[in-house]
């Protein structure tokens, strides 16, 4: 082995060494927080959650069965996935049509209403939080899961739209004009040649929109009531109104931070192909 490679070789391992720790520094806090959910609360006012090395019998699922026994965090959940899988749904294939449209079909205003999209980016999503509710309150959609969700597919449009818009207009012309040729109408390409091309995109959008609805508290605390209110909600409730009740509030917070990061590792290969493909582009 000459210099060169052994300098290579000890560099890539300073490397991977270098992301194992950022990695597992990443990962300490989820870590304790399991143990944590995993320990009574006599354990956790004792000790940290780092003494469950030296004294595993400490760990045991009963907070998992008396989170399952609370009402208001198991019905939360089912809240939350009703708010975050439709709005992530919708937000994705209204994005994608519309990215579509913006890229590749000509129609009368099609550049104006573009940049009426890019300019609803830089709208905050507070200046429209009071006036959406009293619009919400006469619709008779305030306090209410669709109320929510309608809300976040509203302020998530505008990025999803610009985002695929633009990765759809890198595909090269050349094979939306072969598959015109062929006799393909605009929906078989969209559906058949557009959307496959496009799927690290969508897949990185999915997976952006969902984290950001299911870890959403600002837009929930205003636009949902009692019993549609998401677990994040839920879990600062519990917290105010049962400070000590630590058993119930760890697993519960577990399981709002484990379903994300379900989430983006079950997806991370179309995240990273996103990435690298917008890198290159």
């Amino acid at each position: 082995m000459n210099l060169g490679a052994l300098r290579r070789g000890l560099g890539n391992s300073l490397v991977q060494a270098f992301l194992v720790v950022i990695g597992l520094i990443w990962l300490t806090p989820l870590a304790g927080l399991l143990l944590s959910s995993l320990r009574s609360a006599e354990d956790t006012a004792r000790g940290g959650w780092w003494t469950t090395f030296t004294s595993p019998g400490q760990l045991s699922f009963d907070n998992y069965a008396a989170l399952l026994a609370n009402a208001g965090i198991t019905k939360a959940f089912w809240n939350t996935v009703l708010i975050s899988v439709p709005t992530t749904v919708l937000v994705v294939v209204i994005a994608a049509l519309a990215g579509y449209a913006f890229a590749w079909l000509d129609f009368p205003g099609r550049d104006t209403l573009f940049l009426l999209v890019v300019a609803l980016l830089v709208v905050p999503v507070q200046i429209g939080l009071l006036p959406v509710a009293k619009l919400f309150g006469q619709l008779g959609l305030f306090g209410t899961i669709p109320g929510v969700v309608l809300f976040h597919v509203s302020y998530g449009l505008p990025f999803a739209v610009f985002l695929l818009r633009n990765y759809f207009a890198e595909i090269p012309k050349e094979m939306l004009e072969a598959a015109r040729m062929d006799g393909g109408t605009e929906w078989r390409i969209f559906t058949r040649l557009v959307l496959p091309v496009g799927r690290p995109a969508i897949a990185s959008l999915a997976i952006f929109q969902f984290l950001w609805v299911w870890n959403d508290m600002l837009v929930a605390l205003l636009f949902a009531d009692s019993s549609s209110q998401p677990l994040t909600v839920e879990l600062q409730s519990q917290i105010r109104q049962f400070g000590s009740n630590i058993d119930v509030l760890a697993p519960g917070a577990f399981l709002s931070l484990i379903v994300p990061v379900v989430v983006f590792f079950a997806f991370q290969r179309h995240f990273v192909q996103g990435v690298m493909a917008g890198s290159v582009k």
